[in-house]
């Protein structure tokens, strides 16, 4: 009898547990509003899918250098008179590259659209260094002048080598869309992001999201908490996922009611970080085969460099990125790309 006794409160006892559970956690998926706990079941296919329309995007400009003696005095009137050229000691060729993420969003007949940050594919078209005084003051004598004689943006799994067009961008906003028309009339087996664009504004501190991107080249996944929701009314905010190179454009996906109801939320930008400047020999003394044991005597160049504070992550909103795709839809559209599933 006392055996029954006890098996009988044992049962009860975890029944009324299991059932506590349930009522107290579960319901709250159903609130509509976006979750802050942890998925409570895997998401793993979803985020396998979603992976597959996530891309390395590579950004390279092609830059001529004209390096001028300091006693020569050059002034910029003197480069927009194209007298610059005769003062030129040294031409050097040179270029700057940047690797990010972009993502399918429209795959339409054979043009292809990629959402991605805007500073990815920003080169200045010209850039000016100047002569510093003895109080290194910057003069109004120019050191050198480079003018970028091209720029590449491309996908490189893409079919067809994957150049990419821009097709509308705002460096403000960190928001650009890039598109691809492809030659042929066979249809590439392309995934596209099709899950909805939500409304960063929604979030609230605690608020559970997902990254996706290409950091330092890999693809990966990664996940963070929001904090500072709506920071600029725009709907922005910050995340403390760790944020490496090439994680620019990755997109930021919240869950609305639980799995599987992912929604883009947001574009991850930037990191907060320090900048220091170090002196360093030329890119290709290693390809030489310098011994860095013997003291160095040839050119030396400044390099600035990037200290990431990791876990301060700057997030373009979901609400921006939807202005920014109505403003530029007619545009857009009358290049035969379409946007339709955006622009809502």
């Amino acid at each position: 009898m006392k055996k029954y006794i006890l098996t009988l409160l044992l049962f009860l006892l975890f029944t009324g547990c299991s059932r506590r559970i349930y009522q107290v956690a579960y319901p709250t998926l159903n609130d509509g509003k976006y979750d802050t706990e942890f998925p409570y079941k895997s998401c793993s296919a979803e985020l396998n899918k979603i992976s597959q329309t996530v891309r390395k995007l590579s950004a390279i400009a092609y830059y001529k250098s004209y390096v001028f003696p300091r006693e020569k005095m050059v002034t910029r009137d003197k480069i927009t008179s194209k007298k610059y050229r005769n003062l030129a000691e040294k031409e050097i060729f040179f270029n700057n590259s940047v690797i990010g993420s972009a993502t399918v969003v429209s795959y339409s007949g054979r043009q292809l659209v990629l959402l991605t940050c805007a500073h990815i594919i920003d080169f200045d078209d010209t850039l000016y260094t100047y002569y510093t005084d003895e109080n290194r003051n910057p003069t109004t004598y120019l050191q050198s002048v480079a003018f970028k004689e091209k720029q590449n943006n491309f996908v490189a799994d893409l079919p067809e080598k994957g150049e990419l067009e821009i097709l509308a961008v705002d460096t403000e906003l960190d928001i650009t869309l890039l598109g691809k028309t492809f030659n042929g009339n066979t249809r590439f087996p392309i995934p596209v992001f099709d899950y909805p664009l939500g409304k960063a504004k929604n979030l609230e501190w605690g608020s559970f999201v997902y990254l996706m991107g290409y950091p330092k080249g890999y693809e990966m996944v990664t996940r963070g908490i929001v904090s500072q929701p709506d920071r600029d009314r725009n709907g922005s905010f910050l995340v403390d996922a760790l944020f490496n190179r090439g994680f620019s454009g990755g997109i930021v996906l919240a869950i609305k009611d639980g799995v599987p109801n992912f929604e883009l939320v947001g574009l991850a930008s930037s990191a907060s970080a320090d900048f220091d400047y170090t002196i360093v020999p030329p890119e290709d003394v290693t390809r030489l085969g310098y011994d860095p044991r013997i003291p160095y005597n040839g050119d030396v160049y400044i390099n600035l460099d990037r200290n990431i504070n990791y876990g301060i992550t700057f997030i373009v909103s979901s609400e921006n990125i939807q202005d920014f795709i109505k403003e530029h839809l007619n545009e857009i559209s009358l290049k035969g790309y379409n946007l339709s599933n955006l622009a809502k």
